[in-house]
């Protein structure tokens, strides 16, 4: 493996263990005794807008339609989600996040800054905030290239 090949996948791992530490400190500070994917399906929605299908996030997601059902059972019983039939689709159903899921989800990302104010004397937020961008790049490339 050639020297570029090396730093790429050096890159990818520690992006994934990058992912695995956060993760499991947001996991800590998550209220009210959810998980983090159930979090993370309620950032999506604010992100890139509700009324979609429950297949949609779940194909966001990569993960079975019924994983996802499971997930949004839990947000809908807890009234963080409605979930109404299609308007043109009798079969399929969409999803939309609620006030309750907004509030919840700030409330969520507000127990993590104090956690994130932790690295304050040990990160250069500066530096880190300048890779952001790229790191927007490539997870839209990864993004529109699910099926390599």
């Amino acid at each position: 493996m050639d020297e570029k090949n090396k730093l790429i996948f050096q890159f990818f791992t520690e992006v994934g263990i990058i992912n695995q530490l956060a993760t499991a400190i947001f996991q800590k500070k998550m209220p009210e005794g959810l998980h983090v994917s159930h979090f993370s399906v309620l950032n999506h929605l604010v992100r890139v807008h509700d009324g979609v299908t429950p297949l949609r996030i779940a194909n966001a997601f990569q993960v079975t339609k019924g994983t996802m059902t499971n997930t949004l059972s839990v947000l809908s019983k807890r009234n963080y989600i409605r979930i109404e039939p299609h308007e043109t689709d009798g079969r399929s159903k969409v999803v939309f996040i609620t006030d309750e899921g907004r509030a919840f989800q700030q409330k969520a990302i507000s127990k993590l800054f104090p956690a994130i104010a932790e690295f304050d004397s040990k990160l250069d937020w500066e530096r880190v905030i300048e890779i952001v961008p790229e790191l927007e790049r490539i997870r839209k490339v990864l993004d529109d290239n699910r099926d390599i």
